[in-house]
């Protein structure tokens, strides 16, 4: 036995072994469950924007434990792995890539663009599935998915059709967050600065009261 500890060596190898022998895929304790028990979570994909961040660690570390307990506990298991929740986070990476160069989107056209972004998805993606792997968690490797998956952006569009046609989805007026340059972004993906500003109120007269302000 080693005099201390090597996490490097002792880790990688077998987490290997694990992985080589499915014992994160859904099949993997097949013979433990015999009452048909299921259990499943979904990964909140990581954007593919660069590396991970404390917040992935701490959520995919919570969900490891609870997946792994349930197959312990004889559950037939699946933790469905993915990546990119968020396209516009994604694009705006590639396009700032491109501009360093002088290019823009445009001038390549859509298809090129994809085209980037695919490239930019295999190297950020890589790195963050190695990361997730350096962690320890299980999830189903085998079906890892992206965004960009010929059958995920199918599904998507028949979803929100569907949806649409059954009058579930509706648009309404609200407050966003609106980027003249790329359109609606989320939270965390704003610059917030407080300002001190004024609030002004306007006075509206109804038209019986304008009809009756031009008499006198």
């Amino acid at each position: 036995m080693a005099e201390f500890y090597d996490a490097k060596e002792v880790e990688d190898k077998f987490y290997k072994i694990w992985e080589e022998r499915g014992y994160f895929e859904i099949d993997a304790n097949k013979n433990i469950c015999k009452d048909g028990r299921k259990f499943c979570i979904m990964m909140p994909p990581p954007n593919v924007t660069g590396s991970l961040h404390i917040g992935h660690a701490l959520t995919f570390t919570l969900q490891d434990i609870m997946t792994r307990y349930k197959r312990m506990d004889g559950y037939k298991t699946l933790w469905q792995p993915g990546l990119d929740h968020a396209g516009i986070a994604t694009q705006n990476v590639v396009e700032k890539q491109l501009l360093a160069q002088g290019i823009k989107k445009e001038e390549l056209g859509r298809e090129k663009f994809v085209e980037k972004v695919w490239e930019w998805k295999e190297k950020s993606g890589g790195m963050i599935v190695h990361q997730m792997r350096k962690l320890g968690i299980s999830p189903a490797w085998s079906r890892q998915r992206f965004t960009m998956d010929e059958g995920l952006r199918i599904a998507v569009k028949k979803a929100f059709v569907n949806l649409y046609e059954k009058g579930l989805i509706v648009r309404e007026n609200y407050m966003i967050n609106w980027c003249t340059h790329d359109g609606a972004l989320s939270d965390i993906e704003v610059e917030h600065k407080e300002n001190k500003g004024k609030l002004y109120h306007l006075r509206y007269y109804l038209a019986d009261e304008a009809s009756n302000l031009s008499e006198n």
